[in-house]
């Protein structure tokens, strides 16, 4: 009985131990298929999502998520795939998101606007910046006028070349009162308005000669086109070579017009027109290309415009018949505003003719001599008053003499001749009754064209006058001014071969050390503002 109940205890418990061993087999291969089959399902949902990079790996119902984000947003997208295929609640984010690239810094720059109303600053500029010294240096320049701060501030390194081209900028802020001076790093740009030619290029002087080494300097000044009065144009065909005396122009497509017609008949090298106001017709492009051509046609000779006045010269020797067949064309085609006055030099004779002339030469020291022939006692005294007006009192020597039987227009020939000379560093002017020949060198881009039409206005239609002036940059007063490294090199030169004393005992310096120092301020009187340290 006791044998039978102990067997079936240990039925009972075998079963229980057999049935609990099933169990356990039972729930191992169930949850590696749930395992097995989280781990695929969300393997090939994060595949057909792009996420290759996703490692997927499943702990019962927990899906784990590990590997190496590309962003933030690639990570959470991630888990938002994982959480569409099993329970949001199972994922598990075990993943890492790389580094985020540096950010680039931004690019720094500030427009500075300056006008009669005042001063407006506009940009981005590195924290470290100087902003108060900044301030102060434009209030300085703006005086009473406004000042209008949008400057932004960025914590950011000072980038190379910032602080040079800001403090440059500021600097030339004084020298531009109607300008845009954009900065950047290493460069400055300039867009302003000046108030004629001459000060637009005394300002790109001023402007270019302070540039810091590593600051590239970028220039747009404008300046009004000049009133050009008389309105003047000089072409010559001499010799077989074409020139312009003076050149000018009311638009650039008559520029361009003029210009093209000029090499067409032989002229060859740079030409300088100047647009300007002023012009007597809106045909005047056209004018001038038939009277262009008309010198061609003439094989050589002059042709003068002076406002709506033309005046064609044809060279000694020209056949009468083709001169009268140019001129009636030219007068048949000009514009109706223009007036022509043809003139065909009589053919030269054997006879020997003594023609009256006189001459006025300028040296390179400043000296002027006045010799020939003068119709008056008075004239003489004139014309001598005339040349020290013009010229230095102290250097003006006059040898005219007075005869009788001059052209009655000789007075006003060699005042103009006088006054044409003024406009040149050194030369010499020759005043005959058919004609006034100017020569010399000059520091004035445009002197021939002024004398040109000085003459054009002075003798009228029938004045001919020949003008050879060369302009040379070293009497240029503006191109020649010596750049600040030249400046310094002259005076550490003078420095290091002459020594500054003192008086024995005194703080005053000796003779030599006066005279050092006149030296140096006769070099910075031509240098201008220059940085020294």
């Amino acid at each position: 009985m006791q044998a039978m109940r102990l067997s079936s205890i240990f039925a009972i418990a075998g079963t229980f131990f057999a049935a609990a061993i099933i169990a356990v087999v039972a729930a191992g291969f169930s949850a590696g298929v749930i395992e097995d089959n989280s781990r695929r399902d969300v393997r090939r949902a994060l595949d057909l999502a792009d996420m290759s990079w996703a490692e997927v790996d499943a702990d019962g119902l927990q899906v784990f998520l590990a590997g190496t984000a590309p962003t933030e947003a690639t990570r959470f997208k991630a888990i938002s795939v994982a959480g569409g295929v099993v329970d949001a609640t199972r994922v598990i984010d075990q993943m890492l998101v790389e580094d985020a690239a540096e950010i680039a810094p931004p690019r720094f720059s500030v427009e500075i606007l300056r006008n009669d109303a005042g001063i407006s600053l506009i940009g981005l500029m590195p924290a470290a910046s100087d902003v108060e010294a900044l301030m102060s240096k434009v209030g300085e320049v703006a005086g009473d006028t406004n000042i209008t701060d949008f400057i932004d501030r960025a914590d950011y390194p000072v980038p190379d070349g910032w602080t040079a081209a800001l403090n440059y900028a500021v600097a030339k802020l004084d020298e531009l009162p109607r300008a845009k001076i954009s900065v950047e790093a290493g460069r400055v740009s300039v867009t302003a308005m000046t108030d004629s030619p001459e000060a637009k290029r005394k300002l790109e002087a001023e402007l270019a000669r302070r540039v810091p080494k590593n600051v590239r300097l970028i220039t747009d000044i404008s300046a009004p086109r000049p009133v050009i009065t008389p309105f003047t144009l000089r072409f010559l065909i001499e010799e077989g070579e074409a020139r312009f005396d003076a050149c000018s122009a009311d638009t650039e497509e008559a520029r361009r017009r003029i210009i093209a017609t000029a090499r067409e008949v032989g002229l060859e090298g740079s030409i300088d027109c100047t647009i300007g106001l002023g012009v007597p017709s809106p045909q005047w492009g056209r004018a001038a290309e038939l009277a262009i051509k008309a010198v061609m046609d003439l094989g050589g000779g002059s042709v003068t415009f002076s406002d709506a006045d033309i005046s064609l010269i044809a060279l000694q020797g020209t056949e009468e018949k083709s001169f009268d067949d140019v001129v009636g064309g030219l007068e048949t085609a000009l514009p109706d505003v223009f007036a022509l006055h043809a003139v065909l030099p009589p053919p030269p004779t054997d006879a020997e003719v003594v023609i009256p002339e006189f001459v006025a030469t300028l040296s390179p020291e400043g000296l002027v001599q006045l010799r020939g022939r003068l119709g008056s006692e008075k004239l003489r005294e004139t014309v001598d008053s005339f040349a020290r007006a013009r010229f230095s009192s102290a250097g003006v020597h006059t040898k005219a003499r007075v005869v009788e039987g001059l052209p009655a227009d000789w007075p006003v020939r060699v005042l103009a001749g006088l006054e044409s000379l003024s406009y040149l560093e050194n030369g010499a002017v020759t005043v005959t009754p058919d004609s006034i020949d100017v020569t010399g060198n000059t520091g004035n881009k445009d002197a021939s064209a002024q004398i040109s039409g000085f003459l054009a206005e002075t003798l009228g239609e029938r004045g001919q006058f020949e003008i050879d002036v060369t302009y040379q940059e070293v009497l240029d007063p503006i191109a020649a001014l010596p750049t600040p490294e030249e400046c310094v090199s002259k005076i550490q030169l003078i420095v290091a071969e002459r020594k500054i004393n003192f008086e024995p005992g005194s703080d005053k310096l000796d003779s030599n050390g006066a005279a050092i120092l006149d030296d140096i301020a006769e070099i910075l009187k031509k240098c201008g503002e220059i940085k020294l340290e």
